[in-house]
């Protein structure tokens, strides 16, 4: 049985027919982006003023959230033993809700990232703990080309982009 081949279906958006029209169309083209940017920008500013709304309104609910949590937490600590049980649990149910107590895993955090490699290899331990990374130097392959020419398992490739670059106005606004 043989396959029918796939055709991709017909464009269907409108085509130049000449100069003229494509420049018509990259015109159009700069207006739409224009119009999209001007609802775009009003967009933002309605949601920056409802946040702004909102966050005035929620603010004392998360002022009593704050002050209510610190509060539970000192208590919490103050009977830790009898609600865990002389620490047998991690977990307290208070009918309301729980309290938790969890650990975090341990990270490592390096602060200063040179003098701690520094000082990992002054103690002779930059073997267990440097990471030595081995990644192909695409930059270095780029400047001399033909050192990887018929390599099996690299190319260089290049593309074409096409872009068409509405000539921006600027905007005025009328007070």
């Amino acid at each position: 049985m043989a396959k029918k081949p796939i055709k991709a279906p017909a464009a269907m958006c409108r085509v130049p027919q000449d100069r003229q029209e494509a420049v018509n169309m990259i015109a159009g083209i700069g207006a739409a982006q224009r119009e999209r940017e001007l609802l775009k920008m009003e967009m933002d500013e309605q949601i920056t003023a409802l946040r702004e709304k909102y966050d005035a309104v929620m603010a004392p609910f998360v002022e009593t959230i704050k002050s209510l949590s610190q509060g539970v937490h000192i208590w919490a600590e103050s009977h830790r033993d009898e609600l865990t049980q002389g620490g047998k649990t991690k977990t307290a149910n208070l009918m309301t809700g729980e309290v938790r107590w969890r650990t975090t895993p341990p990270s490592v955090k390096a602060v200063r990232v040179k003098e701690a490699i520094e000082e990992l290899k002054a103690r002779h331990l930059a073997e267990r703990f440097i990471r030595t990374k081995e990644e192909i130097n695409k930059e270095a392959i780029l400047a001399d080309p033909a050192a990887v020419e018929g390599m099996k398992w690299l190319s260089i490739s290049q593309s074409e982009d096409f872009v068409i670059v509405p000539f921006e106005t600027s905007l005025e606004e009328v007070a």
